[in-house]
């Protein structure tokens, strides 16, 4: 992986496979040789914070990428430093004044309350699987595929994620490979076949398609 630091000292991280991924998935899928040289060398990065991505995968649940940013940059101002202890000492009324509902509060202190009491076992997640990985978060209320699939995609850096619940993937699919007609999941399992193993760098490219800024967790 590429470590980068920005001015203000977050870690940035950034895929070693990304150059790879992206012949093989130039060389196997007419769409993906289309798109790959509109972003020129962005890529997918990584802040290095389990927390701090799951977190905002919460907070951006159902609602559009705008938004969420809204509501997430209301709710890193109610802090220093968001951390589960930080969130754990937070007031409700200004966490809902933030925009988060009733019920992404509910799953924000649970979150927090997991990794404050060492219930999410960051330290093994490198050996785990995709899959064991995702069993383990969805037992953490609010926390369902498509968030634990974010985890994977955005922090672990995990190249073959196909988040078919995700609403984006599927309108890209049915934008770039269908002319805008409705897309199954099995239909989009279909397109993104020849992916493989690079399936969150080609999702990551249709993301792109539909938003020019990159989508961040």
């Amino acid at each position: 992986m590429i470590v980068k630091l920005k001015p203000d000292e977050i870690k940035i991280v950034t895929p070693d496979y990304w150059e790879e991924a992206c012949k093989h998935l130039s060389k196997k899928d007419r769409v993906m040789r289309r798109l790959i040289p509109q972003f020129g060398e962005a890529s997918l990065q990584s802040r290095g914070d389990a927390f701090v991505t799951l977190a905002r995968s919460i907070v951006g649940q159902q609602i559009s990428v705008k938004a969420a940013q809204t509501v997430w940059d209301r709710f890193i101002l109610l802090t220093k430093k968001l951390t589960p202890a930080n969130v754990l000492k937070m007031k409700v009324d200004d966490m809902r004044a933030a925009g988060l509902s009733a019920r992404k509060v509910e799953y924000l202190v649970d979150l927090a309350l997991h990794f404050d009491n060492g219930g999410v076992r960051v330290k093994d997640w490198e050996s785990m699987s995709d899959e064991e990985i995702i069993t383990e978060l969805v037992a953490i209320r609010g926390i369902g595929r498509w968030t634990a699939e974010m985890l994977l995609i955005f922090h672990l850096l995990r190249p073959n994620i196909l988040p078919l619940d995700d609403v984006g993937l599927i309108n890209g699919i049915s934008r770039n490979y269908f002319s805008g007609e409705s897309v199954s999941r099995s239909e989009a399992r279909e397109v993104a076949a020849p992916w493989a193993p690079y399936c969150s760098v080609a999702t990551w490219y249709i993301w792109r398609s539909l938003d020019p800024v990159p989508v961040e967790y």
